[in-house]
């Protein structure tokens, strides 16, 4: 099997996970060669950082995410990517991860914590951070409710206007109808039309989204948690 290469991106953040610091240098290296785990290793010890270390922060930059997707007649409605974690984060982390949501989806959103549930959300995009046995899971996921109201209010035009045309060929009066049954049906699938449209761009902006934000909190979590100062004494 082929040793994965990493690309330069990667690579400044598994230095910076395993160093735990900004001190390590840069290493830069061209986009369609990268460094397998060997070679970082190799230029870990140089500067003085375990081969161990080097390769949990490695690890940390494949999540055990699963993505979903909620269609509508095959179409990608809702979007949804989940990550559990080894570890528990912090309340300073769990900051930082708001900071990132709001950032990464342009929206402000709201925080709420419910127990040890924690979750920020705007309107039907969510971002939950559950407690499990040996950590956190978090879970994101959104629904473009506009879409399908204009997709479902699309369909249901254009069964008006065929039950139009049916009653209209019964009594005779089709030709009268008929402007108004093209008017309705023309609405119909203008309606439909402008909800179908908008998904595939719309889920696949979200899901590149959901992955940056997962991916970063992989590398987190994959890190020990940031130390707290000890307090004063009196």
């Amino acid at each position: 099997m082929t040793d994965r290469r990493y690309n330069d991106d990667e690579i400044a953040a598994i230095f910076l996970s395993a160093a735990e610091g900004p001190q390590t240098p840069p290493v830069r290296v061209p986009r369609d060669e990268g460094l397998t785990l060997a070679d970082l290793q190799e230029i870990g010890r140089e500067v003085g950082i375990p081969p161990e270390a080097v390769a949990q922060a490695a690890q940390s930059l494949a999540p055990r995410g699963q993505a979903a997707s909620q269609t509508f007649l095959g179409l990608p409605i809702g979007v949804e990517r989940s990550i559990a974690l080894n570890r528990r984060l912090t309340d300073e982390e769990w900051e930082h991860l708001v900071v990132e949501l709001r950032q990464v989806f342009d929206a402000r959103g709201t925080v709420r914590s419910d127990g040890s549930l924690r979750q920020w959300t705007n309107g039907n995009l969510q971002a939950l951070l559950e407690p499990t046995a040996t950590g956190h899971r978090l879970r994101l996921r959104t629904v473009k409710g506009d879409a399908r109201a204009s997709m479902s209010a699309g369909l249901a035009t254009v069964g008006v206007s065929a039950a139009v045309a049916i009653a209209s060929a019964a009594g005779g009066q089709l030709g009268h109808a008929v402007p108004g049954i093209v008017l309705l049906l023309a609405l119909g699938v203008g309606m439909f039309a402008n909800g179908a449209l908008r998904l595939p761009n719309w889920a696949r902006l979200r899901r590149r989204q959901m992955e940056a934000i997962t991916a970063g909190l992989a590398i987190t979590a994959g890190s020990p948690p940031p130390r707290t100062p000890p307090s004063p004494q009196d």
